[in-house]
């Protein structure tokens, strides 16, 4: 009789990750054995889908699925922070675009190895699903009435872990339920092209689009809107085509049809909504709110060994201990980002000239949602005027990376749902992944890219007029100006305004290092900001954006060794 391990609770990596990252499980002695006759129960399987589900949010600042560190320190909008180069290395050699030890390892090399680590949670997760799939395609469907919901629930997990694989390395193995443990330890990142790697995720959240209810009754299990959404997403990265060298030589008509149907699909259902006011989005109180369409959920005091709090946001907070918090100070946004907010006499972003001089709060008129995203001396953190940004006593190294502070992912030191792991702030704030914003927007994208750029007129002022309204909680802490477009001269004026608003209404979310690969635009985007951004920052001085390499990650060298030299290199590397 066949025994599988047990392993939290009664989740699998029965299959093997040993050539996808698995070793340190293999190496876990087993606390208990159970059979497979044992766990395929109705209430067993159920536990094995929330065991995958906990692997989204057993992230850690180390390999985390909130990207600040891959979307914002690689796109120009943040800097590292922390207390100078040295301190968490890996993050100083994503802000350079170049790993400058192996792999991306800082010393000690067991504290954080970003770019093995991250590969190695991903496919334990997806190993995780894909034993607990092979459970339940091998049981009969009497025991398991809820199996077909299950099943499509896991592939929808499965979708997330790879989507995040795909946009980190391109290239990668694909290692699901049906493959043999020989089959796996013989599989390439290179056996299917891009874009068949990208038909695999989308026929992951298209399942669970089939089959899963438009609304969940747990808060935070997928729905079938919630994998609609990630299949517009998945398609709208893959209508991007590009070739070996990460260049896109295509826009795929198709692929964008399908994203605007899938968009209005998700309208129509009346589930979803823009919040009233931006700052819901980013407050403890609102979580699960009508904007939000699938969200890490975020938890403390749960049973587990560290709780599933917000551990990728632990090194974040202001360093003052006027601000309540005690550490870390990292992620800094740069004067580039910040300067992206002003506006000029009609109210609209500057797009050409928006960084020839820094944001000055007394003359500049701003966007509000500038001082929803960041934290910035003499003004509010978080809505507290209790709490007023003390400037340089509120950051560990000024010197190097500024003073701001992102505000976001972050709550006030008093919130309820703070708690602490040493020294590092913890909360339950939920991580949005997707909100119905974002949604809009790639409507409005595929819109404009089809030739329709006017109908994506009215999405984006429908954000714009949003972001107008959303001053009551700001404690009139800048000159907000903000207007709507009348009209847009041309497809490139409207992709031009597209792009823009996705980086101040999306900013410092993760998302924006990969908007710029997704469009083909990263080198031109980079240079422009390092042209200016090294003489604000000397650190930055040798930072070099290298087109067709650094657009991804390498394949870590780990798993290159583990698969015993299967696993081919990205180009560059």
């Amino acid at each position: 009789m066949k025994r599988v391990t047990q392993f939290l609770v009664s989740s699998f990596v029965a299959l093997s990750v040993a050539s996808c990252g698995g070793n340190d499980q293999l190496n876990t002695e087993p606390q208990a054995v159970l059979t497979e006759e044992q766990v395929a129960t109705a209430d067993n399987i159920d536990a094995l889908v929330i065991a995958a589900y906990s692997y989204i949010g057993n992230d850690h600042y180390t390999a985390p699925n909130f990207l600040w560190p891959t979307g914002n320190l690689r796109a120009g909008d943040a800097h590292k922070g922390g207390n100078g180069p040295s301190d968490i290395f890996a993050y100083h050699a994503l802000s350079l675009y170049e790993p400058i030890v192996p792999d991306m390892e800082s010393f000690p090399p067991d504290l954080i190895d970003l770019n093995n680590k991250k590969w190695t949670r991903n496919y334990t997760g997806i190993s995780r699903v894909n034993a607990a799939l092979k459970i339940i395609k091998t049981t009969p469907n009497v025991d398991l009435p809820d199996g077909a919901l299950q099943a499509a629930e896991l592939r929808f997990i499965r979708g997330f872990f790879y989507f995040d694989l795909k946009i980190h390395h391109k290239y990668i193995p694909w290692v699901d339920e049906t493959m043999t443990q020989e089959e796996i330890l013989s599989a390439s990142n290179r056996d299917l092209t891009d874009q068949q790697l990208w038909d695999n995720i989308a026929d992951d959240f298209r399942a669970g689009a089939n089959v899963l209810p438009n609304v969940q009754e747990e808060v935070g299990r997928a729905s079938a809107l919630a994998a609609k959404a990630f299949l517009a997403k998945t398609l709208l990265y893959q209508a991007y085509e590009q070739d070996e060298l990460h260049n896109v030589v295509n826009i795929n008509q198709n692929k964008l049809i399908e994203v605007v149907s899938l968009v209005d699909e998700i309208e129509s259902s009346s589930v979803y909504g823009l919040s009233d006011d931006y700052a819901e989005n980013f407050l403890f109180e609102f979580e699960n709110g009508r904007e939000s369409v699938f969200a890490i959920q975020r938890s403390l005091n749960d049973g587990s060994p560290d709780g599933r709090g917000s551990w990728p946001s632990a090194l974040n907070a202001p360093i003052s201990s006027e601000s309540g918090f005690g550490c870390c100070g990292f992620h800094v946004p740069t004067e580039n980002f910040v300067n992206s907010f002003k506006t000029d006499q009609a109210g609209l972003p500057q797009f050409d000239s928006y960084n020839e001089t820094n944001y000055s709060v007394e003359t500049d008129y701003v966007d509000p949602r500038l001082d929803h995203t960041v934290a910035m001396e003499g003004k509010p953190f978080k809505y507290d005027e209790n709490y007023i940004h003390g400037g340089d006593s509120w950051a560990r190294a000024p010197a190097i990376y500024g003073n701001f502070n992102a505000m976001k992912d972050m709550e006030s030191s008093e919130c309820e749902c703070r708690g602490s792991n040493g020294p590092f702030p913890i909360f339950s704030l939920n991580t949005p992944i997707i909100r119905y914003s974002d949604v809009l927007l790639w409507k409005a994208e595929a819109l404009i890219e089809l030739d329709r750029f006017n109908d994506a007129l009215p999405i984006i002022n429908r954000i714009r007029e949003r972001a107008a309204n959303s001053t009551e909680r700001l404690n009139n802490a800048s000159l907000y100006r903000i207007n709507t477009y009348t009209s847009f001269s041309s497809k490139d004026r409207a992709r031009q305004a597209l792009r823009f608003e996705r980086r101040l209404e999306l900013g410092l979310e993760g998302h924006r290092f990969f908007d710029l690969v997704r469009w083909g635009i990263a080198k031109e985007t980079i240079d422009s900001y390092l042209s200016v951004e090294q003489n604000r920052k000397p650190y930055l001085v040798d930072a070099k954006f290298t087109k067709n390499k650094h657009e991804y990650l390498p394949i870590p060298n780990q798993q290159i060794n583990l698969s015993g030299g299967i696993y081919i290199q990205n180009p560059g590397y």
